[in-house]
């Protein structure tokens, strides 16, 4: 595999993972930090072909995707870090409201057996600052949402960049 088509997701998805760790910055990752990480893997990506070329939207369909794989895979991996060195994260601080907030819904036996495999997600961190369902589940969202975006991002940057050369 040629190295531009890997370099320019890996460089983007890596320093996605590192904005979207960051606590103030959690809320806007899919948003704005992925989709602009697709984006700029596009540009770079360009850069490296040189800007006289059109981008082919399989290429930028591409390149958004291993952006958003590389950005889940770095993202979970600096979250299990950083939970296991502290033994504590958002999940284990949120967790009482999830409670409370699923009790509202009345739903009976389900969110009794929801909260006992959630309880015990939060005693393997709380002990050994690691839950292989967490590390699991973390990674699965992570994956589904940054892909989707970095997708989104890279089919916006090819048409941005794709402007550029027509104009």
């Amino acid at each position: 595999m040629d190295k531009n088509k890997i370099l320019s997701p890996l460089v983007c998805g890596f320093g996605a993972a590192v904005f979207a760790t960051v606590p103030g910055m959690k809320s806007v990752t899919c948003c704005l930090i992925i989709p602009g990480a697709g984006i700029l893997a596009v540009y770079l990506y360009q850069r490296t072909i040189g800007f006289f070329e059109k981008i082919p939207i399989e290429r930028a369909f591409f390149l958004g995707l291993m952006t958003g794989i590389f950005a889940a895979i770095f993202a979970t991996g600096i979250d299990l870090i950083i939970t296991l060195i502290t033994k504590s994260n958002e999940f284990i601080e949120a967790l009482p409201y999830t409670e409370s907030m699923m009790r509202d819904f009345n739903l009976g036996p389900l969110i009794d057996d929801t909260m006992k495999l959630l309880k015990q997600i939060e005693a393997d961190i709380r002990t050994t600052g690691f839950s292989p369902m967490y590390a699991f589940l973390i990674l699965f969202s992570n994956g589904i949402i940054n892909t989707i975006f970095g997708i989104l991002g890279a089919l916006l940057g090819m048409v941005i960049m794709n402007k550029r050369i027509s104009s």
